[in-house]
């Protein structure tokens, strides 16, 4: 197996992107130390590494639109390595709509458990796709909540919405 990296410069800082054969399975928020390394050695040990990959290119562009406000939707295609209740979660919060928010709480509820905001939490932390899949626009029911890539990240993404942060 060959695991493709690519290192992303963008105006909202530096992101390390991994993809397969089978579509983009990682982004990482270099200026908090994340290169990636741990996901790889985690889920795809012994895989060569190599640079490139076609599916880091269409994520790196669409990317970039994004933060230019030019992208509402991604399309690039994803190779979600993630598994039961975190995979059900993740699913949800890709469909929230552009500049749209959801509480824990609410995914819960969408996913026929409304006790399992702190479930949902724990599956935004641990989603190796920030931005694309949009755990960003998942908040607390008491304000902002936490964000992989920091907050003063989330809130430039929620901004770049036009969400309204109170």
């Amino acid at each position: 197996m060959v695991v493709y990296r690519e290192k992303l410069k963008t105006s909202a800082g530096v992101f390390s992107l991994l993809s397969t054969d089978r579509g983009l399975c990682y982004i990482g928020f270099v200026n908090k130390g994340d290169q990636g390394n741990d996901f790889i050695k985690k889920n795809f040990a012994g895989a060569e590494v190599k640079t490139g990959g076609k599916y880091n290119r269409e994520a790196a562009k669409q990317i970039k639109a994004y933060l230019a406000g030019k992208l509402k939707k991604f399309s690039v295609k994803l190779d979600l390595i993630s598994s039961g209740f975190s995979r059900q979660a993740l699913q949800k919060v890709k469909a929230i709509p552009y500049g749209k928010v959801r509480t824990y709480g609410e995914i819960a509820a969408a996913l026929g458990n409304p006790k399992a905001a702190r479930a949902v939490g724990n599956a935004n932390r641990l989603n190796p796709i920030p931005i694309i899949i949009p755990c960003h626009r998942v908040v607390a029911s008491t304000g902002l909540g936490g964000y992989g890539g920091g907050l003063p990240l989330k809130k430039k993404l929620l901004l770049l919405e036009d969400v309204d942060l109170g």
